[in-house]
């Protein structure tokens, strides 16, 4: 029969496979937890970022809420060199710090993907407000400090300075030069660099709506991520190696019993030895356990066969007797016709024919063939046994039990053939050993049918009683092979019992002889009307 081509993967032994699938595994689980952490460390370093750029705007609308619309530009916040911005409503910078001092409102860079939040309405008079004053202006502040100028911006008020705590976030590319600042010069300008951007609404003293925004680098969150990507990158791969390399050696280890079992089972199957057994490591494990059970079943199989080669040895030796006898019988008929034992040839044939039936009945048992399911009356089925055996030198007494006149049927599911079998060798091998009387009782005990058979003869000793169920087997060596039987009809009385669900016991009886007790399970009763 051709074998079924195999794929690439089942080519490979489980050593190989296993740690393919362990590496595998860990791989998913590696980059599955990497991308898990640099997620989480990106999330958080933007995170600090945003709040590094919300606490400087913070600062920086604090500082405005303290002056006027027109001297946003020397607020000391803006000082520092940070990326801050304040711009009014009409998009005119009032204040920016030193990077982004010059330009256009930071607000409009990039396309934006959020609009800025529109401001409360603005002032008329301070809309025109932006940063081109020069820082170095010789203008008279203490004076407008004062609110003593010419009307050109309001009055300032005496009601509290309110600023929107709700912040705008996004996130914006700025030029840097070399050493990583924001600048606007283009010769100095090398690259472009991701700021988080943070808008927060506020108002002048002078009542004038202004929206600072300050931004911080994110540069730091880059560096980082791109570190730690780059480092489990590069030990990712020994790190599969290692795991490959473990999972192979623990596979291999493991492994190892079994194929010291299977080298020892080739051995037995090549040299049809089955007296050797397979190593058994020292182990609670599931390799240990296979090879208990390899042994277990070698013994059982060494036994099965040791049992076969017997049973064919003894079934050799009793066929050879009575074939002998009726070989020289017919030799002697042919020559001399007149001393013909026609008797003789015919209890060897009897015999013959007796002990055949007996080997196909084992033969079939052994085949495991299952008995019908016939529901047997026990009681009825020995009366009829008892009438066909009127001529026995002893008598054979049938006490009423359950069953009979007193009682109802004891019925049992099985084979009415080979239970009949059974009575009928219990009650020769009883007839054969008593001494003047046998009796029979059947009844129930306990949810199951009793069959007892027993004898006034010399009985069974008790160390035999076991060994006599075994085949070709008899305790009276002195007894003829013609009295006695082939050793066959206990055995088989057993394994009938056994395959009904039952047992066959020997123990001593009143009478002094042996007592064989047939224990099978009950049918039961059958329903009113659907009985037969």
């Amino acid at each position: 029969m051709r074998r079924p081509a195999l794929s690439p993967l089942a080519r490979l032994t489980v050593r190989v496979r296993a740690a393919l699938g362990a590496t595998l595994v860990v791989a998913v689980a590696l980059v599955a937890a990497g991308i898990a952490v640099v997620g989480v460390l990106s999330g958080g370093l933007t995170e600090n970022a945003r709040l590094h750029a919300e606490t400087t705007a913070r600062e920086v609308a604090a500082g405005v809420a303290d002056v006027p619309a027109d001297r946003v530009a020397r607020v000391e916040a803006l000082a520092d060199d940070e990326p801050v911005q304040v711009v009014d409503a009409s998009g005119a910078v009032l204040g920016a710090g030193d990077p982004l001092r010059g330009r256009g409102p930071v607000a409009d860079f990039n396309k934006p993907d959020e609009p800025r939040q529109a401001p409360a309405t603005p002032s008329p008079e301070d809309s025109g407000s932006d940063d081109d004053r020069d820082d170095d202006d010789d203008r008279d502040d203490d004076d407008r400090d004062d609110g003593s100028d010419d009307g050109a911006a309001p009055k300032p008020s005496d009601e509290p300075v309110a600023v929107d705590r709700n912040s705008v976030t996004r996130t914006v590319a700025l030029p840097v030069d070399g050493d990583g600042e924001v600048t606007y010069d283009r010769s100095r300008a090398v690259a472009t660099q991701d700021f988080r951007l943070v808008a927060v609404q506020s108002v002048t003293r002078d009542r004038v709506p202004v929206t600072v925004y300050a931004g911080a680098s994110l540069a730091e969150q880059e560096e980082a991520v791109s570190t730690v990507t780059g480092t489990m990158l590069a030990g990712l791969p020994a790190l599969l190696a290692v795991v490959g390399g473990v999972t192979w050696l623990v596979t291999r280890g493991a492994l190892r019993p079994v194929e010291g079992i299977r080298r020892e089972m080739a051995a037995i199957a090549a040299g049809s030895d089955l007296s050797r057994r397979v190593p058994e490591p020292p182990s609670r494990d599931e390799v240990a356990r296979l090879a208990r059970t390899t042994n277990e079943t070698l013994s059982a199989l060494e036994a099965s066969v040791e049992r076969q080669r017997r049973f064919v040895a003894d079934a050799s030796h009793e066929l050879r007797s009575p074939i002998a006898s009726l070989r020289t019988q017919l030799e002697v008929a042919a020559a001399h016709p007149g001393l013909l034992d026609i008797d003789g040839a015919v209890h060897d044939t009897v015999r013959l024919q007796a002990l055949a039936a007996d080997l196909l009945l084992l033969a079939r048992l052994d085949a495991g063939e299952r008995p019908g399911d016939a529901r047997v009356d026990l009681y009825a089925l020995v009366r009829e046994e008892l009438a066909q055996r009127t001529g026995d030198r002893v008598a054979v007494v049938l006490e009423d039990g359950e069953g009979g006149e007193g009682g109802g049927p004891v019925e049992v599911a099985g084979s009415r053939g080979q239970l009949a079998r059974v009575l009928g060798n219990l009650l020769d091998n009883a007839r054969r050993h008593a001494a003047s009387r046998v009796r029979v009782r059947v009844g129930r005990e306990h949810g199951q049918a009793v069959l007892e058979v027993a004898d006034d003869g010399a009985g069974v000793p008790e160390k035999e009683r076991e060994r006599i169920f075994e085949r070709f087997v008899r305790l009276d060596d002195a007894r003829s092979r013609d009295d006695g039987g082939a050793g066959l009809g206990l055995a088989i009385a057993r394994d009938v019992a056994v395959r009904h669900g039952g047992g066959l016991t020997a123990g001593r009886a009143a009478e002094g002889g042996a007592l064989f007790t047939l224990r099978l399970p009950a049918a039961a009763p059958a329903l009113p009307g659907r009985a037969g």
